[in-house]
């Protein structure tokens, strides 16, 4: 039986952290599923396609990841999957109230999902995507915090 991860997230732009949470979820299963979340409500800096994409460039070249997008639950999606374990990433204290709040919801719709929090990699913590847009936009070097296409994709968004 195949073991299935789901990481959701909204990953505009996919992150150096993201990257490490994503590789170390390999450790928990068999297949982790890397999934761009739409949100209609939000103004996002890149379509859904072109996150994907930045993802796959970080991050294709390893079989047991796949990608995919989706809106509504991640409960209701991780049912369509087959995911068993949902990854969330913790990078501060703060983020920790938000996160158990939604593993709890999560498990009321899905009592099949078991969610597990992970940290970031040692100097990782402080990456966010606000923060890279925010260097980004003003013309900062994100080279540290971001795969090169990422980076270059970013170039491209602010220089038009």
């Amino acid at each position: 039986m195949t073991r299935v991860a789901l990481y959701p997230g909204s990953f505009d732009p996919p992150t150096r952290g993201h990257e490490d949470l994503i590789r170390r979820s390999l450790q928990l299963a068999d297949r982790v599923v890397v999934a761009v979340a739409v949100n209609a409500a939000k103004q996002p800096l890149f379509t859904p396609a072109e996150r994907l994409e930045m993802l796959r460039e970080a991050l294709g070249d390893e079989p047991r990841i796949s990608f995919d997008s989706f809106d509504g639950l991640v409960a209701e999606f991780a049912k369509k999957i087959g995911a068993s374990v949902l990854v969330r990433g913790l990078r501060a204290v703060g983020d920790f109230e938000y996160e158990f709040q939604m593993a709890l919801m999560n498990r009321q719709l899905n009592p099949g999902l078991e969610t597990v929090f992970l940290v970031p990699g040692q100097g990782l913590s402080y990456i966010s995507s606000s923060l890279v847009r925010e260097v980004a936009r003003y013309g900062g070097d994100v080279g540290a915090l971001v795969h090169p296409a990422v980076a270059r994709a970013l170039e491209r968004h602010f220089d038009s």
